[in-house]
């Protein structure tokens, strides 16, 4: 499906019309009624990031996201 949308338009709306785009949707941007682009999307090539081993990091601990002794949260929140 294409869609038609003005300058002043996709200049507004660029970062959802990206998103659209993205989705399979071609659009249209017309300057003063008159075709100018056509946004379209493009064809990936290679795999997709995979971010997990970035760091290195294999094993997260259960108590990950526990609660912080008193001391070291008291030295976060400027109370030392």
């Amino acid at each position: 499906m294409t869609e038609t949308v003005s300058l002043y338009e996709a200049k507004t709306h660029l970062s959802q019309l990206v998103d659209r785009v993205a989705e399979g949707e071609e659009i249209v941007i017309t300057k003063n009624g008159v075709a100018m682009a056509r946004l379209t999307p493009i064809a990936f090539k290679g795999e997709r990031r995979k971010p997990a081993g970035a760091m290195g990091v294999t094993y997260i601990s259960d108590d990950f996201d526990a609660p912080l002794p008193d001391d070291l949260q008291a030295a976060f929140e400027g109370e030392a």
